[in-house]
């Protein structure tokens, strides 16, 4: 490998190089200096854009890709198809309209345009022709497709969609007389995983896949029977054969981690095996000369974290290899060059989404760019990218202090900004920018790393208000990204702390497994030695700390306040308050179950307890209160009821708050995303010294 650095130098040459881009990229709109501007505000997250899921066309001289906006009047995210010129010249929407449009995919001669709309209520695939703008409607389905792929001849699309199949049923019931009106009758639940958190309980069948006319016509189904399918597809160079991944085991239900790569003949419609290693493959891409299938794999441990590994099969010879075995990262989004001599792949390094460039022998070449800016509620990883024509590689740049716009890397050259959404906004506002932080945990000494976002008009002689927030996963990142909630934190004049304690991504396998049966645990030492780092700076009021997290992150909120009575107030948000309610009630269940627990509940229930935040609750004097959305299966309503009447059994100050409709991302809606900060902050406020000369309307 030819990436051989530290995580400190590592660290040191990826900032340099998001500086570094920064610098040359077209930034607009500083037209007044920030010290003039005002703060960002909750109404001003219907005004926000970004860009996402970019693709070059054939041809390199266009991208087309998905922009979104928030509508104040339908409180809905609105998607739309725009086109640039990878100069930045003529921008403009390319489809449009009532409804939604998504999956922008080029042809593979670049004349026409797939791409999925429910214009029409159900979403449907179409094809628009770009020289004269013609459209047809390519499916009338009854589920919506998924994951569109034109094949290399450029005559069909593949596809997947949800096949339904009848559901369970036990007993008969008599006839119903003519004109009655009886209640719906029962409903007979055979599976493990019958809901799912954002698509609630769900109906028996299986996701398929399929094989339509690019100029419309019948789909054809290539793949059936009681199997999941899961992720993207891929097209055998000769266009006869689809490689797709699937557990197509007979107790699948008892293997959640056993995906293997099937490859399906269009026209036998037989499958062919590809892959058996023990653990999951995805992500199946050929090669466009058909020798090689790349994939990534994991291992199959019982641990919290497995690796996802880039690996390259020849198919002439069967042999399978790993290209990325000396990179400890889990790697995704696997993209060939047009000479099929090397692989593109996406990876999370320190906190950053990054995308490298991997030959066949395994030599890396990591770009000096960092994707972002498509996760708006939080500082998470994130970013989408695509490699297309004359080596041009279209992706969603990342930056700290606003969401997504699209930029183009070429060969030689600096990367070019094509678009600038949100300048009009966000260049008007004085926006919180980020300051990394490393420190020793008290435990252990390891070296943990966070971000410190300052308030607006920042003056380092004062000492403001904190904000420590946790993110979830437990196994996620975080890092020097844009996060809506905390900007707006921010804005209302606290410190925001957010950090990557034991356990999280982007820092290799060891650090990501510290946690591993031991969560929570010593990333409470990290936290609070960070927090104790933070306040040594000299501008924190160490008497006015306050801490929230969602998911993982309540988890360790509650654990926090169940350990210490240093924070004023706390939010914990959608948690998991005991590990063995959770476990049999969240939509993975077994999942978590088999893979966070060596033993079922009933059998070592001492396991499950010691590590459950309720647990803790006796020591609780901290003021805390609870936000989860209502139809949250991922980690059940019922795990905040919980702890909410916990609290209130013994007299601690504490409020629940539901987000009706909300899943466990709560952000389904852009008011929803003000509901949850807007109700943190005002219960924050409540125990803030400095709580009347907050002025800013974020939290009114």
């Amino acid at each position: 490998m030819t990436r051989k650095t530290t995580h400190r130098t590592r660290y040191t040459l990826a900032l340099g190089a998001l500086v570094s881009s920064m610098s040359t990229l077209a930034l607009f709109g500083y037209s007044a200096l920030a010290a003039d501007l005002p703060a960002f505000t909750a109404e001003d997250v219907f005004e926000m854009e970004y860009a996402n899921d970019p693709q070059v066309s054939p041809d390199g001289s266009r991208v087309a890709y998905v922009r979104s906006s928030m509508d104040i009047m339908t409180d809905r995210t609105r998607r739309t198809i725009w086109v640039v010129d990878v100069d930045g010249d003529n921008h403009r929407p390319l489809v449009s309209g009532a409804g939604n449009f998504s999956s922008p995919r080029w042809s593979p001669s670049g004349d026409r345009l797939a791409y999925l709309s429910n214009t029409e209520g159900k979403t449907q695939l179409f094809v628009q022709w770009l020289d004269g703008g013609e459209t047809a409607k390519v499916t009338t389905l009854p589920e919506s497709p998924r994951s569109i792929v034109w094949s290399p001849d450029g005559k069909h699309i593949a596809f997947t969609r949800f096949v339904p199949s009848p559901p369970p049923t036990l007993a008969d019931m008599p006839a119903k007389p003519k004109g009655a009106k009886w209640a719906e009758p029962a409903t007979v639940v055979d599976r493990m995983t019958f809901r799912f958190d954002g698509g609630g309980y769900l109906p028996t069948g299986n996701q398929q896949v399929f094989v339509v006319p690019a100029d419309g016509g019948t789909p054809r189904q290539m793949t059936s029977g009681d199997y999941p399918i899961s992720g993207s597809v891929s097209w055998m160079p000769d266009s006869q054969s689809i490689v797709f991944s699937s557990n197509r085991r007979e107790d699948v239900e008892y293997h959640p981690r056993q995906n293997d790569l099937y490859a399906a003949s269009v026209t036998m419609g037989e499958l062919t095996q590809m892959t058996d290693h023990a653990g999951p493959e995805g992500n199946p891409a050929v090669s466009p000369s058909g020798r090689y299938l790349a994939y990534t794999s994991a291992s199959d441990k019982r641990q919290g974290y497995n690796r996802a590994d880039l690996r390259v099969m020849d198919l002439t010879s069967g042999e399978s290899r790993s290209l990325t075995a000396d990179l400890d990262r889990s790697v995704s989004d696997i993209q060939w060059s047009a000479d099929s001599k090397s692989v593109w792949i996406r990876y999370n390094d320190l906190g950053m989404a990054r995308i490298a460039e991997v030959d066949l022998k395994g030599n890396l070449k990591q770009a000096d760019v960092v994707l972002g800016g498509t996760a708006l509620g939080r500082p998470y990883t994130s970013g989408t990218f695509s490699v297309g024509g004359k080596g041009r590689i279209a992706y969603t740049l990342g930056r700290d202090d606003r969401p997504a716009d699209l930029a183009l890397m070429r060969s030689g050259k600096q990367p070019l900004q094509l678009t600038d959404l949100n300048s009009d906004l966000m260049g008007q506002r004085e926006m919180s920018r980020v300051e990394r932080m490393v420190w020793p945990s008290s435990h252990d000494g390891l070296e943990i790393e966070g971000w410190v976002m300052k308030p607006p008009g920042f003056n380092p002689e004062k000492k403001y208000p904190m904000i420590l927030e946790i993110h979830g996963g437990p196994h996620s990142a975080y890092g020097p990204n844009y996060s809506t909630e905390a900007q707006l934190f921010a804005a209302v004049g606290y410190v925001v702390f957010y950090t990557n304690p034991r356990g999280s991504t982007s820092y290799g396998e060891k650090f990501a497994n510290e946690i591993d049966l031991a969560y929570p645990g010593y990333d409470y030492d990290d936290l609070i030695s960070g927090v104790d780092a933070l306040i040594d700076k000299g501008y924190v009021d160490g008497e006015q700390l306050f801490v929230t997290g969602g998911s993982g992150g309540g988890v360790l909120t509650a654990w926090i306040v169940g350990k210490t009575d240093r924070f004023r107030a706390a939010v914990v948000a959608k948690p998991v308050i005991n590990w063995a309610s959770f476990v049999l009630t969240a939509d993975l269940n077994y999942f978590f179950a088999t893979t966070w627990f060596d033993a079922a509940p009933w059998e070592d229930y001492e396991s499950y307890w010691k590590r459950s935040p309720l647990s803790l609750v006796g020591n609780v004097s901290t003021p805390t209160m609870l936000l989860t959305g209502e139809e949250d299966y991922r980690t059940p309503m019922s795990e905040t009821e919980q702890y909410y009447q916990a609290l209130k059994h013994r007299g601690i100050d504490t409020l629940m708050v539901r987000i009706p409709g909300a899943s466990h991302s709560i952000y389904a809606r852009p008011s929803n995303l003000i509901a949850k900060v807007n109700n943190i902050l005002a219960w924050f406020e409540r125990y803030r010294d400095d709580a009347g000369d907050v002025e800013n309307g974020a939290a009114e």
